[in-house]
C-alpha cells in the first residue's frame, strides 16, 4: 500500500538546537519568567489519584467478560496508562518535588510506574534528558529512529504498522543507539515493578493484568494521544525540528502538547507552560504547530514524503556528557 517514501536519510544539519538560545533571549527580555520554574505541588496528588483510579480499575475489571476486559482496555485503560508516562515525563524533570530532592523525584516515578506494569521510569530519566541537552545528537538522541526504522518503515502501510509497534521501538532502540551500563535504580524498578505485576496477579487473576499490560502497549501505539510521538520532532516542514501542539489533549497529557514551550525550558512544569506562551507570545504565534494529534497520525502514514528518516540529526561536538 502506497508508493515508498522518497527519503533514505535523516535531514542532517552543522548548527546547535535552537533552544538554549531562544532561552537566552526569552529570560533577557521577560525575566518574570524565572518564576514558573520550579515544583508544581498539584503533580503528587494528580498522579496519586491516577494511581488510585487504575487500581479501582484493577478491581473492577476483574470480574468482567473478556471482551468488555478488552473494551475497557482500549476506550480507557490506554488513556490513563499513556498519561501516567507523561506524568512520569514530568518527574524525570524533578517537578513533583524539586531538584533539592531528586531521590524523591525518582521512587516517586516508580510510583507512578505501577499501574504502567512495564520498568521503565528509572531508564526514562537517563535518557530524556540526553534527549534534551543533546537533541538530534547522532549516537545519543535515542529519541531519533534507528536506521533500520528509516529503512524498512518506507510504505504507507509499514508507516502504519511502525506506529501500532511504537512500544517496541522505543524499548529496544536504547539498546542499540545509546547502551548504557544499568544501575540500581533501574534494578529497583524492575523489582519493586514486577513484584507489584506478580502481586496483582495473586491478588485478582490475569484479567487486571492483561488490562495493564495491554493498556500501556495500545495506548502507546495506534491511539490518538500517539500522535504525540510524531507531533513533537518530525520534520514536516523543512527546518523546523520541534513542533508544539494547542489542542483539547494537553488536558489528559500534562500539556506535553506544548514542546516547543518545553523544550526552551524545561525546568518549567507542564501547568504552566501556557502562561510562557502567552507572555513571550512573538516567539511562539508564528511557529508552525499542531490542533490535532490524530491528523497527524494520518498525515504521517499518508504523506510519501514523511519516514522515520524524517527527523533533524547533528554530530555531536567537543564533550558529551551523559546521565
Amino acid at each position: 500500500m502506497g508508493n515508498r517514501v522518497g527519503r533514505d536519510d535523516y535531514e542532517w544539519v552543522y548548527t546547535d538546537q535552537p533552544h538554549a538560545d531562544r532561552r537566552k533571549e526569552i529570560l533577557a527580555k521577560y525575566p518574570e519568567i524565572k518564576s514558573l520554574m520550579g515544583p508544581d505541588p498539584r503533580l503528587k496528588w494528580i498522579v496519586c489519584m491516577m494511581v488510585a483510579i487504575q487500581f479501582l480499575a484493577f478491581f473492577l475489571v476483574k470480574d468482567l467478560d473478556w471482551k468488555w476486559v478488552l473494551f475497557w482496555t482500549y476506550a480507557f485503560g490506554s488513556c490513563i496508562n499513556h498519561s501516567m508516562t507523561l506524568a512520569i515525563h514530568e518527574i524525570s524533570h524533578n517537578t513533583a518535588f524539586g531538584n533539592n530532592k531528586a531521590m524523591w523525584n525518582r521512587y516517586f516515578a516508580m510510583f507512578a510506574n505501577l499501574p504502567i506494569g512495564l520498568p521503565y521510569s528509572a531508564s526514562f530519566k537517563r535518557y530524556h534528558l540526553d534527549h534534551h541537552r543533546y537533541l538530534g545528537g547522532d549516537g545519543v538522541d535515542v529519541d531519533i529512529p534507528t536506521e533500520f526504522e528509516g529503512w524498512f518503515f518506507c510504505t504507507r502501510f509499514r508507516k502504519f504498522i511502525w506506529i501500532i509497534l511504537q512500544p517496541l521501538f522505543y524499548a529496544i532502540r536504547p539498546l542499540c543507539i545509546n547502551p548504557k551500563p544499568i544501575t540500581q535504580l533501574e534494578m529497583a524498578n524492575v523489582a519493586i515493578q514486577f513484584s507489584f505485576n506478580i502481586f496483582l496477579y495473586w491478588l485478582w487473576g490475569a484479567k487486571p493484568v492483561v488490562y495493564m499490560l495491554a493498556g500501556s502497549m495500545l495506548g502507546m501505539g495506534l491511539h490518538p494521544i500517539s500522535g504525540h510521538f510524531i507531533a513533537e520532532h518530525y520534520m514536516f516542514l523543512k527546518g523546523h525540528e520541534t513542533y508544539s501542539y494547542y489542542g483539547s489533549l494537553n488536558l489528559l497529557t500534562f500539556n506535553v502538547g506544548y514542546h516547543n514551550e518545553h523544550h526552551d525550558f524545561p525546568s518549567i512544569p507542564g501547568r504552566r507552560l501556557p502562561m510562557v506562551k502567552k507572555i513571550a507570545a512573538e516567539y511562539y504565534d508564528d511557529l508552525p504547530h499542531y490542533t490535532s494529534w490524530v491528523k497527524v497520525l494520518y498525515d504521517f502514514i499518508m504523506d510519501d514524503t514523511i519516514s522515520p528518516y524524517s527527523r533533524v540529526k547533528r554530530k555531536l561536538k567537543g564533550d558529551v556528557k551523559q546521565e
